[in-house]
């Protein structure tokens, strides 16, 4: 049974075009997030000038870590953007700073 259909404002039995919306938008947002980790933690971790067909100790660690890092701040931007977001709609305040 597949999540984009039934359950929501549409024909018996047919495609909910909010959910397929939806999905459509995370799909783009995570493959944006996993496109700046490739990016940033490539130009970061791993020289302009091939040396191996394989990753090295140090770049295998130095990829490990970017990522790990990424993610930490990821999750800390996201808790942070709720609580201001959460203290915005309970002052009934329209704008927020981090």
């Amino acid at each position: 049974m597949s999540f984009l259909g039934r359950g929501g404002p549409s024909p018996a039995g047919g495609v909910n075009h909010e959910r397929v919306e939806m999905a459509i938008n995370e799909i783009d947002m995570v493959s944006d997030v996993f496109n700046r980790i490739v990016s940033s933690c490539h130009a970061k971790c791993i020289s302009p000038r091939y040396a191996e067909g394989d990753l090295n100790k140090g770049e295998s660690v130095c990829i490990d870590r970017c990522v790990a890092k990424f993610f930490e701040v990821n999750k800390k931007v996201g808790e942070k953007m709720q609580s201001a977001g959460a203290s915005a709609q309970a002052t009934g305040s329209t704008s927020f700073s981090l």
